[in-house]
């Protein structure tokens, strides 16, 4: 596998145009930027109903210099499948399809579609930019919501655990899955390059941690800060999956041990959607933290 991307390995050339309709912070619009900048500009995106449908701009204009195709919620691989399939039928080739999907369209009204695209091994990038909740319509729970968390929908917080779509990816044994987060944006273009030069074809799948400030209730200045503290303290894991193996990957790696990281509180205490906790809920969830580690430390170092 190659090594990480430095700053120097990005184009210059902007492939998606300021004036677009992202609130202030957003880290989905940020690594949207990063991910035509990796892929280029031969590269159709499909977009589902969500944040992203509103930021790659009103009829009749768009930020986007690529080709958007804006589908049904729950669509999104079905479509990026069709895309697949034309461009084959066409006899186009090095034309990327790029699925770009909120936590909604993904792990809850879009995993069917996802599913049978990830059967099929269709040859297409899928990112899920994950923002913890259905950011477009109000800020109501998904099922990669974490546990606790307020939302619209959860006044009190969430009681179930976050839906981890990842795992359920790598249980279809396509060639390549990844998590990545928006506060590390090299990390994240890395495992994009990654995902469009593997030789083998089929479905890239990348799971990316995507900041909200008005959804987390946090200042829209402190987006990269919040999803920084994410990585460090562990609430969210940088890896990656390919070959039938797990590697760790940037500041992950040095979190193996416990004392390495930061505490949870750190994260959570930054962020208004947390601020009903009680210091028993914190501890509650830190133990979730811990035990989610020393689960990934078992998968470590063993291949297929």
């Amino acid at each position: 596998m190659s090594s990480v991307l430095t700053i120097k390995d990005l184009t210059e050339e902007e492939f998606t145009l300021p004036g677009n309709a992202a609130c202030p912070g957003c880290a989905a619009a940020l690594s949207l930027r990063i991910a035509l900048k990796v892929l280029g500009p031969k590269t159709i995106m499909i977009v589902p109903a969500s944040c992203i449908s509103v930021i790659q701009g009103y009829y009749p204009k768009t930020p986007c210099r690529v080709p958007v195709l804006n589908v049904a919620f729950a669509s999104t691989a079905a479509a990026g499948s069709g895309a697949v399939a034309a461009l084959e039928l066409k006899g186009k080739s090095g034309v990327k399809v790029l699925c770009w999907a909120g936590d909604g369209g993904t792990a809850d009204i879009g995993l069917q579609a996802l599913s049978g695209a990830a059967e099929r091994n269709e040859n297409m990038i899928y990112v899920c930019y994950d923002n913890e909740a259905y950011m477009n319509t109000g800020t109501q729970r998904s099922g990669a919501t974490p546990r606790a968390a307020f939302t619209t929908t959860t006044v009190t917080g969430k009681l179930e655990r976050k839906k981890s779509v990842p795992e359920i990816m790598i249980a279809h044994r396509i060639p390549y899955v990844a998590t990545a987060c928006a506060a590390f944006p090299l990390d994240f273009a890395s495992k994009l390059k990654r995902a469009e030069s593997m030789p083998v074809r089929g479905l890239k799948y990348i799971h990316l941690l995507s900041p909200c400030p008005p959804g987390w209730r946090f200042p829209a200045e402190k987006t990269v800060e919040v999803g920084k503290l994410a990585v460090m303290t562990g609430m969210w894991i940088l890896y990656e999956w390919y070959d039938g193996g797990y590697n760790l990957t940037g500041p992950s790696k040095a979190l193996l041990e416990k004392s390495r990281r930061r505490p949870l509180k750190d994260y959570l205490s930054i962020q208004g959607r947390f601020g009903h906790l009680k210091e028993e809920d914190l501890e509650s969830l830190q133990r979730d933290v811990d035990e989610h580690w020393e689960e990934f430390s078992k998968k470590l170092g063993i291949r297929a």
